[in-house]
């Protein structure tokens, strides 16, 4: 009797463990540099470059590159408009925006694009799709 508890005690330990490390596994550090799980939904779509090629051809669509003039001038998504991260009125121009519209934001990988549409969100806009992978994933296609 003994025996088979404590087999069921060590066997439920090992299931908690294994479970807190899941969960510890889940947690990611979000757009904005907090730590979440990543059941968390974000207030905008990661698209692949396929998703956001097609999303391009739809109606009142809005591209936003937002990478420095620098990087711009190696190429850029034909259409998009250019918009500043790193520069000193990037959140000032953002209010000027529609946040009706419908806007698909890139910048060189991902990542300050997927800030961008946090910010853009917490400002009310509601329809924000990230290029995942960012313009180095577009122009490996």
């Amino acid at each position: 009797m003994k025996r088979a508890l404590f087999i069921t005690t060590f066997l439920m330990a090992g299931l908690m463990a294994c479970n807190s490390q899941n969960v510890a596994n889940e947690k990611t550090t979000t757009k904005t540099g907090t730590t979440e799980t990543e059941a968390q939904v974000l207030p905008y779509h990661d698209l692949s470059v396929e998703e956001f090629r097609q999303k391009m051809a739809e109606p009142g669509i809005v591209l936003m590159d937002v990478r420095t003039p620098e990087e711009i001038a190696n190429g850029k998504i034909n259409g998009a408009t250019e918009l500043d991260y790193h520069g000193a009125n990037f959140e000032a121009e953002i209010t000027k925006l529609d946040r009706t519209k419908t806007y698909l934001v890139y910048c060189r990988s991902g990542n300050r694009s997927g800030k961008t549409c946090n910010l853009m969100a917490g400002m009310g806009f509601k329809n924000l799709y990230n290029l995942k992978g960012g313009y180095n994933a577009w122009s490996q296609q």
